[in-house]
Formats: structure tokens, C-alpha cells, sequence
């Protein structure tokens, strides 16, 4: 199983299980932690959700091959149809806590997806990204509005516009985690922090996270949207047909001859 998803002592973990591939992300995949969610969110012995990867990587992103084949907008899905929409929904829709621990490379959504949970946890090894500009794209998964929340817009344009890799102890200046810990301390002290959720009133735990999250619900729809609608065209686009094809030839792209 490429997702690995269990449910104990009122923790729902899902775990990132691919890592021959990196942990690259399939449509399978999204649609399998969209279920599990949701899952989980009908599931009233679930108190709290863990989402974490392996020691060595959390993911590297879109596997891209199946990405290339489930993403284009020309073949008839609707936007709302697709896993990994259908994933990014269910998680910024969560009315539980989320609690993410994230070790090694966290790639494109690998980095989005933490915006939208409520404790978030790195390994000293952790290293994040988002290099949709690097690939002719756009930002998605409202991360254009968010890490600006989170970091504010000078360090937001920086990651998102050139794309470049950051480590662990910048996320946390950054905000964008909590707590930096040894790879061999991040999973337990992960789980300890969702076993204090789920010890909490579970009313009380959901209603703050309501509270915190009610004057941004509309923006974040909005925003999604907005950079889906963006991101589909822009995949259609000479640049980022120009990049994936620099990925799979293993050679630097040129996007000298775009305007």
C-alpha cells in the first residue's frame, strides 16, 4: 500500500509508504488520504489526524508521470473531479485537528499541504519547497495566499517565485512549523502532541479550530479555485511543456525563447 492509513487510540495516521519512488504522490494516492479523511472525520472515535512520511523523505511532490496523465485539462474530468482536488477539500476542510511530522525532502504540496494543519512538526533533516515556477506553473492549494499569511509577502514571493529549497530551521523562523526536533524524536513527540489532542474535550478542540479558521474558510475556496483554474492552463503552456520535458531528458530547461 502506497498510503498507509490506521486508526489507534483515537489517532487516525496516514503515512506516505512509497519510498522507492520518494514518496511521489499518484492520483491513487490522493485519492486514498481523501478517503481516509473523510473517513476519519465521519468517525467519531477519531479525535485528532497524523499525516507523516518516512525518516529519510516525506514526499517529493507529484509523481509527474501520472501527473502528466491525470492533470490535463483536455481530457473532459472536471476540476472537482479530480483525486488530488478532491484531497485538498478534504484536508482544508477537516473540522478535526491535524497534526503533520514531517522528515526529509517535502516537495511541492509535500510543503503546501502543511498549511492547512494545525500542528506542524520538522525533522532537522526536513528540507521544503515549492518550485512551481521552475515548472511553468503557478501556486496551488491556496499556498499563494497562506505562506503570505505565514511568513508575510517578502519571504513568500522568495520561496514561491524562484522556487528554491529551504531547511528546517527557516521554516521555523518563517512560521510555517512549530518545532524542529532530531528525525529520531519527530515521530513520538508527533504522536504525543495528537494523544494530548485526543485527551482534550473534542468539542472544545474542534470549536477553536473553527474559530481560528472562519475569517479565512472563504478566501481559501476562493483562492484555490482561483490557482486551479491558473495551474490547468498554465500545464497547456510552451513553459511548462518545456520544463517537464528538460525533467524527463535530465537537462536544464531553457525558457529564454518565452516571453
Amino acid at each position: 500500500m502506497e498510503i498507509l492509513s490506521s486508526k489507534a487510540d483515537g489517532i487516525l495516521t496516514i503515512e506516505f509508504n512509497r519510498p522507492e519512488r520518494k514518496n511521489a504522490i499518484t492520483s491513487a494516492m490522493y485519492q486514498s488520504m481523501a478517503d481516509a479523511i473523510n473517513d476519519g472525520e465521519r468517525d467519531a472515535s477519531v479525535r485528532a489526524i497524523l499525516i507523516t512520511g518516512k525518516p529519510e523523505i516525506f514526499t517529493a511532490g507529484n509523481d509527474l508521470e501520472d501527473f502528466l496523465k491525470s492533470a490535463r485539462s483536455t481530457d473532459g474530468v472536471a476540476l472537482e473531479d479530480r483525486a488530488v482536488f478532491r484531497f485538498m477539500l478534504a484536508l482544508s476542510g477537516a473540522t478535526k485537528p491535524v497534526v503533520a511530522a514531517v522528515a526529509g525532502a517535502a516537495v511541492g504540496i509535500g510543503t503546501t499541504l502543511l498549511m492547512h494543519c494545525d500542528l506542524v512538526y520538522a525533522a532537522d533533516n526536513a528540507k521544503f519547497s515549492m518550485p512551481f515556477s521552475q515548472l511553468g506553473l503557478c501556486p496551488e492549494f491556496a499556498s499563494s495566499l497562506l505562506l503570505t499569511q505565514v511568513a508575510g509577502y517578502p519571504r513568500a514571493a522568495e520561496k514561491l517565485m524562484l522556487g528554491e529549497a529551504f531547511p528546517a530551521q527557516e521554516a521555523l523562523d518563517m512560521g510555517l512549523v512549530s518545532k524542529v526536533l532530531p528525525v529520531a524524536e519527530l515521530l513520538p513527540f508527533a504522536r504525543a502532541q495528537a494523544a494530548k489532542l485526543v485527551a482534550l474535550p473534542a468539542s472544545s478542540v474542534r470549536a477553536t479550530k473553527q474559530l481560528m479558521k472562519a475569517s479565512r474558510n472563504a478566501a481559501i475556496t476562493q483562492t484555490m479555485t482561483a490557482e486551479n483554474k491558473l495551474f490547468g492552463a498554465m500545464l497547456e503552456a510552451p513553459e511548462a511543456k518545456e520544463a517537464f520535458t528538460a525533467f524527463f531528458e535530465k537537462r536544464k530547461p531553457d525558457f529564454s525563447k518565452f516571453a
